[in-house]
């Protein structure tokens, strides 16, 4: 045992950043806002023992997860994003127009804004960005905006351990979302990138720049987008590693000719020294351009290491970049380890770095064996890269595309060796009026798209996964990652050289079982209570509304959970005269909608010894049902046991 212990020293620098995402994952999980006084002294303090005093591994690897907790509760008070008391209707907004996100069917235009404007505790230094809807096209990034608007808090999670709006809104410093019912625009001069964004959209006029090049992420009309998540290839519409890769390459292949025939440069240093650094300064360009995602962060950084490392004869690819990387992107925003962006792409990068970091020393091969090389690196790329965001995607998206791999194999190509470099060279001659690549990129795309509606509709395309506890994704990562880091000891033999496959599997199967015991809700409830959702007899959800404006993507939530497709239909329940009474066998609701029956019926519902819980749309203080009476966001598992989940987080403005 002493000496495998002792063989996992050299790897220990590689679980840093991980023990870091868990302590952040502690703070941004937990069910209240923790009473600190100075996490930021807590973070700094954790952070100098370990770099100073380098305790023992043990004692190392607390001192990391207090760090990551206590630097992310310091990161958020120092955001401070301006909350919003309540939705806010018809009021008068003016502000300065500083981003456009463009979608298919409307425009979204961020705007900064005086806070005071929205919530009067501010005064007038605060500012405040909001992002509204508007019905037009000639809007552009420095105008003056003058709305009559409505607005609403960004929602907060609809069911324990999924997404949660408001945090993301918060951490992305966005105070309110909505649409404006009448507007004016005052012309104004902007000369940023974001201008720059606005002009090549507008001189291109086409999906395929904004998505695969501006980095627009609703561009994408969702119908197509349903196809190429269903073909396993959704990732090329979310800038990240694979365009950064195709850009980097461009770059240093061009720059790097040109410094070959430059003999001046050339006879005083190495032709790729001077093409790095040029590349490097495109990449950084295209980062900015491509409104830097937290993916395409991850993706810049790990190429900026690979250049240094090529540029000092360092080998460019391996686990300690990857890891120095996401030390530098949880530092930037620790948030980030809660977002799918950030959790896809690092499982990605740390899995083919894995698989393929002990490949075999170079030596000449034949063509036939190049070819064949390339064939298998291609397959295991998509195998190796499937098997580690699985997890991942499972708990985000619910769904697992079953021909990601045939989609990959066939269509990734046509992006990189085509579609993509068509549309890049397109984009920038269409702010000279020529708009020829795009076009002929477009006629590549529709062949494209009719290869993946072929995938997308085979039998069983895309396979339902039940909903996966924060618990069990623990032990997923956490087995993953031992798969990846765990070493034998020196001199073990047989099945013990592989002893980080059995603790990494034993690890995942603990995951997996807690995922396939963990029972679907049988009652959920919004935490205004103005939707309710109950599972039937034939075990597919019952709403009391068919359509809810605040909550409209809480149906397909609550779907994903119960394992239903979304998109369909919301079968309705009613309650005759404003009172449903819900009974499961397990236990019974009693949910009351409106005002007059809930002054009513609260009486004789508090009485009742058969109700076991009691769900008002209206607040109602009743001292001798209180302990019935449910109050916030919450779902009952079969069994009766009500799970809530927090309400009342530095994000949510629990202050309002």
């Amino acid at each position: 045992m002493h000496e495998w212990i002792s063989a996992q020293f050299p790897n220990r620098f590689l679980w840093t950043p991980f023990l870091m995402a868990f302590g952040a994952a502690l703070y941004f999980a937990g069910p209240t806002e923790p009473t600190l006084g100075y996490p930021g002294i807590i973070a700094l303090l954790a952070g100098l023992i370990v770099v100073i005093r380098r305790p023992n591994t043990v004692l190392t690897g607390i001192m990391l997860m207090i760090f990551g907790f206590f630097y992310a509760a310091f990161f958020t008070n120092a955001i401070d994003t301006p909350g919003l008391r309540r939705t806010l209707r018809d009021i008068d907004i003016s502000g300065r127009v500083t981003k456009i996100d463009h979608t298919p069917d409307k425009t979204r235009v961020y705007l900064d804004i005086a806070a005071n404007q929205i919530n009067s505790d501010y005064d007038t230094r605060r500012r405040a960005t909001v992002r509204i809807n508007i019905d037009t096209n000639d809007v552009h990034v420095g105008d003056t905006l003058t709305a009559r608007a409505t607005l609403f808090r960004p929602a907060p999670a609809s069911a324990p351990e999924t997404f949660d709006y408001a945090r993301w809104a918060y951490f992305n410093r966005l105070t309110a979302t909505g649409y404006a019912s009448d507007y004016s625009v005052t012309p104004g001069n902007a000369h940023n990138i974001n201008s720059l964004r606005e002009r090549m959209h507008n001189a291109a006029n086409s999906f395929l720049t904004d998505g695969l090049v501006l980095g627009y992420k609703s561009a994408l009309p969702n119908d197509q987008r349903d196809i190429w998540t269903a073909a396993g290839v959704g990732h090329v519409w979310s800038i990240s590693g694979f365009h950064m890769t195709l850009v980097a390459g461009w770059l240093f292949a061009l720059f790097y000719t040109v410094m070959r025939s430059i003999p001046a440069i050339t006879r005083r240093t190495p032709a790729r020294i001077p093409a790095l650094i040029c590349a490097w300064v495109g990449l950084t360009f295209y980062l900015f351009l491509s409104g830097v995602g937290v993916a395409t962060i991850r993706a810049f950084l790990m190429t900026t290491l690979g250049f240094a490392a090529v540029a000092i004869g360092r080998e460019a690819l391996s686990m300690r970049n990857v890891c120095l990387a996401m030390i530098l992107i949880f530092l930037i925003n620790p948030h980030y380890v809660m977002q799918p962006g950030f959790q896809l792409s690092f499982s990605a990068i740390f899995g083919l770095i894995w698989y393929f970091g002990d490949a075999a020393p170079y030596r000449r091969r034949t063509r036939i064996e190049r070819i064949r090389r390339a064939i298998y690196a291609t397959i295991m790329t998509s195998v190796i890269a499937t098997i580690f965001t699985a997890p991942f995607v499972a708990a985000h998206f619910y769904a697992m595309p079953t021909y990601s791999l045939l989609g990959n194999l066939v269509l990734l190509p046509i992006f990189s060796i085509a579609i993509m470099p068509l549309v890049m060279i397109g984009t920038f001659t269409a702010l000279a009026g020529w708009t020829g690549p795009i076009v002929l990129a477009g006629w590549i795309y529709k062949f494209a798209l009719t290869l993946a509606t072929k995938i997308a509709t085979l039998p069983a395309a895309v396979v339902l996964v039940p909903h996966i506890p924060n618990t069990a994704m623990m032990f997923m990562i956490v087995g993953l990652v031992a798969i990846m880091f765990v070493r034998p000891a020196p001199d073990a033999r047989g099945i013990m050289r592989r002893i980080n496959y059995l603790i990494g599997a034993a690890l995942i199967t603990v995951g997996i079982l807690i995922t396939a015991l963990h029972p679907r809700p049988a009652f959920y409830a919004t935490a205004d209570h103005e939707l309710i959702a109950v599972r039937g007899a034939d075990g597919k959800l019952e709403f009391n509304k068919a359509r809810a404006s605040n909550h409209f993507f809480t149906f397909d939530t609550w779907k994903q959970i119960n394992r239903e497709p979304v998109g369909t239909n919301n079968p309705r329940r009613k309650c005759p005269n404003g009172l449903c009474i819900i009974d499961t066998g397990r236990f019974r609701v009693a949910y009351v909608q409106r005002f007059v029956p809930t002054m009513k019926n609260i009486a004789s519902l508090c009485r009742d010894s058969s109700i076991d819980y009691i769900v008002t749309y209206f607040y109602v203080d009743a001292p001798a049902c209180n302990h019935k009476i449910l109050r916030g966001g919450f779902v009952i598992n079969p069994d009766g046991r009500v799970r809530h989940w927090p309400m009342r987080r530095r994000w949510h403005n629990p202050r309002a």
